[in-house]
């Protein structure tokens, strides 16, 4: 019955698959099995495990890694002058890199063994974070070597000469390293890279060797012009079968000491006035030796692996790092300008509009903190989650994005005006840098997140895939048989819950032990996880291949997953600061938030669906009643944007790790004007109660001629008036740009 079965039902079966799955392309199969799935998974199980999630607890420190925070990585902030830095000297000081090299800034990650700092994936992106709040330039500057480059790719793949020679000078800053990706032809595309090398023998160290010919053209490489040696990625050929009889090798990756003959180190760009070093290589006729790739000769061809190996942890950890420290930082100076600023005698911040516009930074800070506390624990765990990090790389982007542009706007002039006051300008100029590099977020969104994790997180399609790729053989079929039963299975257990959970509105959905308050928005994360899973089987099947062509429809269940992570790292990260009954405004805008926009993109995908009599039936199936989650009322609003414009217990642990500034300068001088501000309210309160609604010396004079305020109570108004006669001031030039004093 067995052998019928296969024969009959089967074959037949598998041959169909490989017609309707897309096929998978050499560096697509490494991309995906590079890294692993973690969360991911159990969001598109249709039924996630809580206590999987939940039980990791909060991220911690060791008293060494917070002893680092408190001590050189404050006194790098206080070092900083990011004016100087970005306008005047487009470079760091020599006095800063040498203190990097000093306090080991660039051997985080390496181990102690090699003479690194040795610390967790949490400690990095703590540290990242909080330089990242004080300088855009020396956040990108501290997270490079510690990121996607030699360094990691050392600890996971080097051969232990390799480590012994490098990983002590990385970690001391005597090598500065890059990586060399990127090509002007090809863009990130591995499969298109044009950069190549011929094996061969040739001259090293007087000696007939061994090694490669290459040729190569590289830009857009951070730290690129102070490197003194580069991770390079080309494709290996082996025209005279001199390794075995196979003649393209695939992706190699190699350490090149940049003052190797044949190397050219281009000039500097300048991406979006940001100053950090980045600019091209070249590489004609460059002879290396075996030994120069990293892991020596048996790792010929696995460079594309290696690299995603990685990215996959790297990624979660760099940008989603300066984002959410660009983040918090809008939130706190926000926040407080709102609340000093002050139009027709009342704070701008009471106003509806700004305030809907302070809650929504607030939330944005709020979820990519929790997010990026959540994916460093994870990391530190050991996990390395591929579809998790390209969510918190696309989303952290974005998430800055929407934080900075709304901080403009109610900075209004205050952060258009170029300046050492000006705290808000780099940033805003970093993001379109942030989005673009580590993989573009359109091409993240509409083909990596959902494209890639969806296959990788099915529990059987990834599989079933490998076993169509060999439909003609015994092994593709006998895989495939034991497959289908629990595939079958899966689907009808999918189907149940999908259109139960729907139909019912979540009501009936799990919730875990303990979470009290928040347990409403677990029981529709369990609803909305159970509809994607559906919506994704029926698009699988209905679609095959053709899913990967409609970058739209995948795009959207992309926005779908990755809000279902963000949302669950929200939940996690309120549970893990004991559910306090101040932050609930946090939460109620963002899982609001969240929700409604897994509804929009869950309706867009039902009503763009190719088939649109599909589309419709999962409409009628997942979401019968259409939108069922409303955004934070004006009510929800108001209690959000006041935890940013009073001081609180709220208000500073959403914005910890932000650098509150040296004397004197932007953020400073805010932060001081908004504590005096809040200081005197009482006393400006009696002003007010006399008619008395400017707030300026000649009003404070006026309410002490008439005693509504004592001497004592004129003196503290009066500093607190002048505090925010300064923190509103901008700087001034003269018409050369010359900036006056």
């Amino acid at each position: 019955m067995s052998e019928l079965r296969k024969k009959w039902i089967t074959a037949p079966l598998l041959k169909l698959i490989k017609k309707v799955l897309p096929p998978i392309s050499e560096t697509e199969r490494e991309a995906m099995e590079a890294g692993e799935v973690w969360w991911d998974a159990q969001l598109l199980s249709g039924k996630p495990d809580w206590d999987q999630l939940l039980s990791m607890g909060p991220p911690q420190l060791s008293e060494e890694e917070q002893a680092f925070l408190d001590g050189p990585v404050e006194e790098l902030c206080r070092m900083v002058d990011d004016w100087k830095i970005s306008f005047e000297d487009r470079d760091i000081s020599p006095e800063i890199w040498e203190f990097l090299k000093k306090e080991r800034f660039f051997g985080i990650i390496i181990p102690k063994e090699y003479g690194g700092l040795g610390f967790s994936p949490t400690a990095h992106g703590e540290i990242v974070t909080k330089v990242s709040t004080r300088s855009t330039c020396v956040g990108v500057t501290v997270m490079v070597p510690n990121s996607l480059g030699p360094g990691e790719l050392l600890m996971a793949h080097g051969t232990d000469e390799q480590k012994q020679y490098y990983l002590p000078r990385l970690a001391d800053g005597r090598e500065i390293p890059c990586f060399g990706l990127t090509s002007p032809e090809a863009g990130s595309d591995a499969a298109a890279m044009v950069d190549r090398g011929v094996v061969c023998y040739g001259d090293y160290k007087g000696e007939k060797t061994l090694g490669m010919r290459v040729d190569w053209h590289k830009r857009y490489i951070t730290l690129g012009p102070v490197a003194t040696v580069l991770g390079l990625a080309f494709k290996l050929y082996d025209p005279d079968h001199l390794l075995g009889d196979k003649e393209a090798l695939g992706i190699t990756v190699a350490l090149v000491p940049t003052d190797t003959e044949g190397v050219t180190i281009g000039q500097r760009h300048l991406p979006a006035m940001q100053a950090f070093q980045n600019g091209p290589n070249w590489g004609v006729d460059v002879f290396i030796p075996m030994e120069w790739i990293i892991g020596g000769r048996e790792n010929v061809g696995r460079g594309w692996y290696m690299l995603m190996s990685a990215l996959a942890a790297g990624r979660g950890i760099s940008l989603p790092s300066l984002s959410t420290g660009g983040a918090k930082m809008a939130a706190r100076t926000t926040g407080a300008y709102a609340r000093i600023r002050e139009q027709f005698g009342i704070p701008i911040g009471k106003f509806e509009g700004v305030q809907r516009r302070l809650a929504e930074i607030a939330s944005v800070a709020y979820v990519l903190d929790s997010a990026h506390k959540t994916t460093t624990r994870a990391l530190d765990a050991g996990h390395k989650p591929a579809v998790v990090t390209a969510i918190m790389k696309a989303h952290a982007t974005h998430g800055l994005r929407q934080a900075i542009n709304d901080a403009m706007d109610i900075h209004a002039g205050k952060g258009i005006m170029d300046g050492p006051l000006n705290y808000l300008g780099n940033v805003y100029r970093a993001v379109p840098v942030a989005i673009t590099v580590e993989g573009a977020n359109i091409l993240t969104r509409s083909l990596m997140i959902f494209g890639q994790g969806a296959i990788r997180c099915h529990p059987y399609l990834f599989e079933e895939m490998l076993a169509a790729e060999n439909p003609d053989t015994k092994e593709g079929v006998e895989a495939l048989d034991k497959l289908l039963p629990k595939h079958m299975l899966f689907q009808v257990k999918t189907f149940i819950r999908g259109v139960f959970h729907g139909w019912t509105g979540g009501l009936f959905a799990n919730s875990p032990r303990g979470v009290g308050y928040a347990a409403k928005y677990y029981r529709q994360m369990d609803r909305y996880s159970a509809v994607l899973t559906l919506v994704t089987e029926i698009s699988l099947l209905s679609l095959g291949g053709g899913l990967k062509r409609k970058e739209q429809i995948s795009g959207r269940l992309g926005d779908v997953l990755s809000q279902l992570y963000l949302l669950s790292c929200t939940l996690k990260r309120f549970k893990d600061d004991g559910s306090p009954r101040e932050d609930r405004p946090l939460l109620e805008f963002a899982m609001r938030a969240g929700l409604h926009n897994i509804e929009v993109s869950l309706m867009e995908v039902f009503q763009n669906f190719p088939r649109r009599f599909l589309g419709q039936l999962m409409h009628f199936l997942a979401m019968p009643w259409g939108h069922s989650i409303r955004t934070a009322s004006d009510r929800q609003s108001h209690a959000c944007a006041e935890l940013l414009m009073e001081p609180s217990e709220t208000r500073d642990r959403l914005t910890r790790g932000v650098f509150l500034g040296n004397p004197g300068d932007g953020v400073d001088l805010v932060e001081q004007a908004f504590n005096k501000v809040c200081a005197t309210e009482s006393l400006r309160d009696k002003l007010k109660k006399g008619g008395i609604r400017a707030f300026n010396r000649e009003a404070i004079d006026a309410g002490l001629e008439r005693e509504l305020i004592s001497g004592e109570e004129a003196a503290e108004l009066r500093e607190a008036a002048e505090a925010v006669n300064m923190a509103i001031q901008v700087d001034h030039f003269d018409h050369l740009g010359t900036r006056e004093s």
